[in-house]
């Protein structure tokens, strides 16, 4: 996977909560994590469904170095407001458990996506065995800037984002599933974002990834600032004030969107505990200005790589059909929940700042959020708590 060289929140000078990242300040700082993303950009002008102009893309997260059709970890999820789709998300529920790699794209692509993350957990066994699988597939929705009813995103870029997962450092902003999005009125799309728990509280790593694509301009709070407020649609404009025509004309308000997030951690959680964790994503959103509104779809799903070796959900029992798993006391608990939500701001401001001014369909434009005019309101504030980079 080609890094771009796009800056984050930290670049800036700008510095989310008290507690300390990993050394990619990444969802992939949880050891075995990857992320592979397929970008897909083409065409300029007026919609023309099926033909484009195209902003869109898939991101996939592996959630470990094993066999993740094969072996699952336990998981759990929460929804802040349920007008999306996150699917495989009854199973987990049910059983508490992740069994395969993790799709996000747009909204009517998502089917295809879950369908090519079959296909690649039957292609990974033997083709004799009768094998099955309810992979997790999301989506947040693109069509202001993408010819969403297209259909452009297909099998091979499923399958070429899952080859080119890797650990390190996550490309961000106008990438994979995030291609086209936007945030508060800004450009948006994938971000991430991790922290670790001090060594005497367990030593344990939070890693989040987010693709944010909701929010009103004035509601953006970093860090506490009210950058929507001093960043209005008057200097910089949103996507949404501009006429449009087509599929869906007029019929979004500004804000309208969602976010999907997903939260890793190595520590030994079991299933309700991963509810507990994924519980507060919402928390971060709320700080950086997210409202769960009618129109928005925030559903979350958190995994725990702390118990591996979990046999297959339908795994013939070995004599009395016990498993030895690890748990957390759940004051132990606490110190991941605030790394949660801390990552999970910060995951959507390196969206923020790493996206790049888009133009899409019928030339609507979605502007970044101006490095420089961001950098002026947070020292403003005194809220500029590290050195800009040059």
């Amino acid at each position: 996977m080609t890094m771009p060289a796009t800056p984050r929140a930290r670049d800036l000078g700008i510095v989310i909560g008290e507690g300390t990242p990993g050394p990619f300040n990444a969802i992939t700082d949880v050891s075995g994590v990857r992320v592979g993303h397929t970008t897909l950009i083409a065409g300029d002008g007026e919609l023309v469904v099926g033909q484009g102009p195209v902003r869109t893309g898939v991101t996939v997260i592996v959630p470990h170095d094993g066999d993740v059709w094969a072996e699952p970890l336990f998981a759990g999820t929460a929804t802040m407001n349920g007008n999306g789709e996150l699917t495989g998300l009854e199973w987990i529920r049910e059983s508490g458990l992740l069994t395969g790699a993790i799709g996000i794209t747009n909204t009517n692509d998502v089917g295809k996506v879950r369908d090519a993350l079959v296909s690649s957990a039957t292609a990974s066994h033997d083709r004799g065995a009768t094998y099955w699988a309810l992979p997790v597939a999301g989506e947040t929705y693109d069509g202001q800037l993408n010819d969403i009813a297209g259909g452009h995103v297909r099998a091979e870029h499923v399958v070429a984002a899952l080859a080119g997962a890797s650990g390190g450092r996550v490309a961000e902003g106008n990438v994979g599933g995030g291609t086209g999005m936007i945030c508060h009125e800004f450009k948006g799309g994938i971000g991430t974002a991790s922290r670790r728990v001090a060594a005497d509280l367990g030593g344990w790593t939070v890693g989040v990834l987010v693709q944010a694509n909701y929010g009103r301009r004035g509601l953006l709070r970093i860090d506490g600032v009210p950058v929507g407020e001093e960043i209005p649609i008057e200097a910089v404009p949103s996507p949404w004030a501009q006429p449009r025509r087509g599929i869906a004309a007029g019929d979004r308000a500004p804000g309208s969107g969602s976010i999907i997030g997903i939260v890793a951690t190595d520590a030994p959680l079991l299933p309700h505990q991963c509810d507990r964790l994924a519980r507060r994503m919402p928390l971060g959103i709320a700080r950086i200005g997210g409202l769960g509104s009618t129109s928005s779809g925030d559903i979350f799903l958190a995994f725990a790589t702390g118990n591996r070796g979990i046999p297959p959900t339908e795994a013939e029992a070995v004599g009395d059909g016990t498993i030895r798993v690890r748990g957390m006391v759940d004051r132990g608990i606490d110190p991941l929940f605030e790394a949660t939500v801390e990552a999970t701001e910060e995951a959507i401001v390196n969206a923020l700042v790493a996206a790049e001014t888009m133009t899409g369909r019928d030339g609507m434009v979605a502007h970044r959020l101006p490095h420089d005019r961001l950098v002026e309101v947070m020292r403003a504030h005194r809220r500029l708590r590290g050195s800009p980079a040059a």
